[in-house]
Order: structure tokens, then C-alpha cells, then sequence
């Protein structure tokens, strides 16, 4: 039996793992970049990626848009809704680095500080380029419902 998140950051500090799913990306690379996460010393800060667990047990990797008094606003780089209400309980850590194509890219490097600042602060000129992405999946969807 293999180690919760929880406990392998109990025991060593720190969590490398190669993550999978899209809701990450252009930054992460599904089953491709490694990421490392330590435990969070304190609240997670605006533009956090933290990896937290759902209530329903489902692990989640996403970015924090706001910090509230009673929880934090998160949303993956690659969506446009936000996840309300992850409290600082659910909380598993936070990401320190993640490793593409063999290199190490700490969350202090310029270039994605610069990342993260284009893309979070203009999160709703992404959220409408998202939407209209998905919107010929959606249509698809509609009429395959509608025809069957």
C-alpha cells in the first residue's frame, strides 16, 4: 500500500510527483513535468499553486486567485471557474518547483513570476479565450443530445 500525499510530506518534507489531467497547462504537462511540493508554512499568498483535497478525496493541483478570511478562491490555469470556499484544512501543500524536460524551474524564477502575472492578472481575457475554445466541444455535446 502506497503513501498518502499527506504522509509522504509528514515524512520527508517534500512530495515530488509527476501529476496528471489538463487543468494546469500551458505550465504543467500532464504525466510529462514533475512537481514538487512542500508543506505550506502558513496561509498560501495570491498566485500560490497549492495541492489540496477535495472533499470528495480527490487531489487537486490549482492556482490561488484570492485569499479570503475564511478560505481561498482557486482555479486551475487552464479553466475559467473558480472553486470557492478550500479551507486552509484541506490544504496539502504548496508548490516550491516543478521540473520540465530535466530542468528545475523554482517558483522564484522571473520568467514564471512573469507567467503567473500575465496570466492570473488578466484571468478574464483567459477566461473568455478559454470559453470560446470549448464552445465548439459544447455545441457538439448539445446537438448529440438533441439527435440521440
Amino acid at each position: 500500500m502506497s503513501a498518502s500525499f499527506e504522509e509522504v510530506l509528514a515524512r520527508d518534507g517534500k512530495l515530488v510527483y509527476t501529476g496528471a489531467g489538463t487543468s494546469m497547462l500551458p505550465m504543467l504537462r500532464s504525466k510529462r513535468d514533475l512537481i514538487i511540493v512542500e508543506r505550506p508554512s502558513g496561509r498560501l499568498k495570491r498566485y500560490d499553486v497549492t495541492l489540496y483535497k477535495r472533499n470528495s478525496g480527490q487531489y487537486v493541483l490549482h492556482r490561488v486567485l484570492k485569499v479570503r478570511k475564511d478560505g481561498y478562491v482557486l482555479c486551475g490555469d487552464n479553466q475559467w471557474r473558480r472553486e470557492y470556499g478550500v479551507t486552509d484544512r484541506q490544504i496539502v501543500g504548496v508548490l516550491t518547483a516543478f521540473v520540465r524536460d530535466g530542468k528545475e524551474i523554482p517558483v522564484t524564477d522571473p520568467h514564471y513570476r512573469l507567467y503567473v502575472h500575465l496570466w492570473c492578472d488578466l484571468f478574464w481575457l483567459r477566461a473568455a479565450i478559454l470559453w470560446c475554445l470549448a464552445l465548439p466541444g459544447r455545441i457538439r455535446k448539445k446537438l448529440g443530445k438533441r439527435y440521440n
